[in-house]
C-alpha cells in the first residue's frame, strides 16, 4: 500500500472541501477500495473518510417511498423494521450481500458509487427506478450506471441518499458466486405504479433492464409470461464462473423465479 493522508470530516460542507483534489478519493465502507490499495492497483494523496457525516446516514420511509442514507450498512438496511415493512425484497437483498464483515462495513452509497458488474444494489436501484441524490442535484436510475465501475457522478459529487419508490410487489433472486457472493446473475422484479421494471445484475458488463420480459410481464404478471422468451447472449459476460450462453438462459430462468417471489 503506497503512503496517503487521511480525512475524517464530520460536515458534508467539510467532505466537500476535502476531496477537491484532483488526486483525493471519497471513502464509504471501503470493501472495495481498501483492497485495491493493498494490493497497488490504485494511488490516492489522500481518502476522505464519509464515516462522521451524520447527514449521509439512515433511513426512513417518505409517503411511498423508502429513503436510505448513503452511508447506511447493509447490514442495517436488512434489519430494518422500516425496510422489512415497506420494501422486503430490499431487506433480503441486502442480507445476500457478501458475508457478515461486508454487510458490517459495506455501505449501499459506496455499493453504486463503485459500479461493480455483480454487485447486488444497482439491480434494485434500477429495478425500482430509483432516484440517487447526491449534493448538487438528483439522478435517475435509468442514467446513473453508464459503464464497467463507471456511472455519471463527478468525481467531487457525493451520493448522499437513494429515494426508492415503494412497489406493489418485487423480489430479487440471483445465482451466486459461492465464495465472495457476488452475482454471477441476479434479477430484480417489480411491478410498480408506473409498470414493470426487471433489472439483471452479473450478466453484463453493467445492470441492464430485461425489456422482453417488461413488455410480457406488462400483459400478466406471472412466470408463465416469460415462456419462449429468451436473452441475446451477445455481448454478456463469459468467465471462469458461465458462459455468456449460460448467463442469457439464467437471466430468464431467475426471473420467471423473482416473479414468483414478488407475487403475494
Amino acid at each position: 500500500m503506497y503512503d496517503f493522508a487521511y480525512h475524517k470530516p464530520v460536515s458534508l460542507d467539510d467532505a466537500a472541501k476535502q476531496i477537491s483534489g484532483a488526486e483525493n478519493r471519497l471513502l464509504a465502507g471501503g470493501m472495495s477500495l481498501i483492497p485495491s490499495l493493498k494490493l497497488r492497483l490504485n494511488r490516492y494523496a489522500a481518502l476522505v473518510d464519509l464515516g462522521a457525516v451524520p447527514e449521509l446516514k439512515g433511513i426512513r420511509r417518505d409517503g411511498n417511498v423508502l429513503v436510505i442514507g448513503a452511508m447506511t450498512p447493509h447490514a442495517e438496511v436488512a434489519a430494518s423494521a422500516v425496510v422489512k415493512l415497506a420494501l422486503p425484497a430490499m431487506a433480503a437483498l441486502a442480507e445476500g450481500i457478501g458475508d457478515p464483515l461486508v454487510r458490517n462495513r459495506g455501505t449501499l452509497g459506496g455499493s453504486i458509487a463503485n459500479a461493480d458488474p455483480a454487485a447486488d444494489y444497482p439491480a434494485a436501484v434500477v429495478g425500482l427506478g430509483a432516484t440517487i441524490v447526491t449534493n448538487r442535484r438528483s439522478i435517475k436510475a435509468d442514467d446513473f450506471f453508464t459503464g464497467v465501475f463507471e456511472t455519471a457522478l463527478a468525481r467531487e459529487e457525493i451520493v448522499m441518499a437513494v429515494r426508492f419508490p415503494i412497489p406493489q410487489c418485487a423480489a430479487y433472486t440471483k445465482l451466486r458466486q459461492a465464495a465472495s457472493r457476488f452475482a454471477i446473475v441476479g434479477v430484480f422484479a417489480a411491478q410498480t405504479v408506473d409498470g414493470i421494471r426487471i433489472a439483471v445484475t452479473g450478466a453484463a458488463p453493467s445492470v441492464f433492464r430485461f425489456s422482453k420480459a417488461e413488455v410480457a410481464l406488462s400483459l400478466h404478471f406471472e412466470p408463465a409470461a416469460l415462456d419462449g422468451i429468451q436473452l441475446d447472449a451477445e455481448g454478456l459476460n463469459s468467465d471462469i464462473h458461465a458462459s455468456n450462453l449460460y448467463r442469457a438462459h439464467a437471466v430468464v430462468e431467475l426471473t420467471k423465479r423473482a416473479v414468483a417471489a414478488a407475487l403475494p
